[in-house]
């Protein structure tokens, strides 16, 4: 798909040796071989996103591979208009090259935001839904949809890094930045513009930082969605701990009962043997060995309950040094002592005045 500086588009079909041809590059400057890369060649400006392919020159930007859903709406609707000047673009009056590379910057850097927030209400919900201190267990479930939107937003941190690195070595290459701006080698009127007034390369500079602090702004907001993530999953692992605590305490006092009640038990398979002895005899036996029984248990199991606060309860404030407890004393009651004075003047002027 070929766009002219005036927005008109055109579709043909070429072999890559004649269009390589034609253009003045080689073989391996149309191969994109790297995921992303922007490049000068031959006054031909070669950018690859992903899946866009461009090639910019002072007369026409040309998109190689053009056929993709999301591209192709770009494409048809937007891009020609940018080019031609009548999208919101901050390099309209500036050569055809600058309005080229922002509309492809442009669309990269909005293709990632958009990205961003379509996971971030996502991995939001789901966070609020697995943080919830009232839950015994977590859903597997949202435990999936946490582990893809965390594997998408580790995708999203990489392209964004890649991004933002490509530009960075473009910004710190001087003469990479000159041979960006192609209408300066190609076109007198605008070299003279650059050499009289308009610096271009100091033109391109900017643009190109632009993008670089809003990839940069783009990666923070990734990442403070990445931390959030990392601090739900240590809460929920809290939550899941305290819970495990309460079921083993829960478990171990009744464990506890149930060694006090077997230890009292013996009294009644004591009594339950085939024996005879004159205690049978007696009826208030039944009911004495019986409360010995709960009795026992109950006192046992309450020692043990004891001793396992006294060993699971949170341990105590640090020890305060005893010339500050004897410090603290003194003052209180220095002030007690002023103010009882002051109570008493107080009570004796009002005295003198009634009388």
């Amino acid at each position: 798909m070929k766009f002219d500086k005036e927005g008109n588009t055109t579709y043909f079909e070429k072999k890559k040796t004649e269009l390589y041809q034609e253009l003045g590059l080689q073989a391996r400057d149309l191969r994109f071989q790297h995921v992303m890369s922007i490049a000068t060649r031959n006054n031909r400006i070669i950018m690859r996103m992903e899946f866009l392919k461009a090639v910019v020159t002072p007369e026409f930007l040309l998109i190689l591979d053009y056929r993709n859903s999301s591209l192709e709406h770009w494409l048809l609707n937007e891009l020609a208009s940018q080019l031609s000047g009548e999208g919101q673009l901050v390099t309209y009056s500036l050569p055809f090259e600058f309005r080229a590379i922002e509309a492809i910057l442009q669309y990269w850097i909005s293709k990632l935001q958009g990205r961003l927030n379509t996971l971030q209400p996502q991995i939001l919900e789901t966070l609020e839904a697995l943080v919830d201190p009232k839950l015994l267990s977590v859903d597997r479930s949202k435990l999936h949809i946490l582990l893809q939107n965390g594997k998408s937003l580790s995708e999203l941190e990489t392209d964004v890094k890649v991004f933002k690195e490509t530009i960075l070595e473009i910004l710190d290459e001087e003469e990479v930045i000159e041979e960006l701006c192609l209408s300066k080698w190609t076109d007198p009127q605008v070299f003279e513009e650059s050499t009289s007034g308009i610096d271009h390369a100091e033109e391109m500079e900017l643009l190109l930082e632009n993008y670089y602090r809003q990839a940069e702004d783009l990666l923070n907001e990734a990442r403070e969605l990445r931390v959030l993530i990392d601090d739900s999953e240590s809460i929920i692992f809290i939550n899941l701990d305290s819970h495990r605590n309460v079921m083993m305490r829960l478990n171990l006092q009744l464990t506890m009962g149930t060694f006090s009640v077997s230890l009292f038990g013996l009294i009644g398979v004591a009594f339950g043997m085939n024996l005879e002895s004159s205690l049978e005899e007696d009826p208030r036996i039944f009911w004495l060995v019986t409360g010995i029984m709960f009795l026992g248990s109950g006192l046992i199991w309450r020692r043990l309950l004891s001793f396992l606060g006294r060993h699971l309860d949170p341990p105590l404030p640090p020890h305060v040094p005893a010339a500050l407890k004897k410090s603290q004393p003194a003052a209180g009651r220095v002030e007690i002592k002023t103010s009882l004075k002051g109570e008493t003047y107080g009570l004796s002027r009002s005295t003198l005045t009634n009388q």
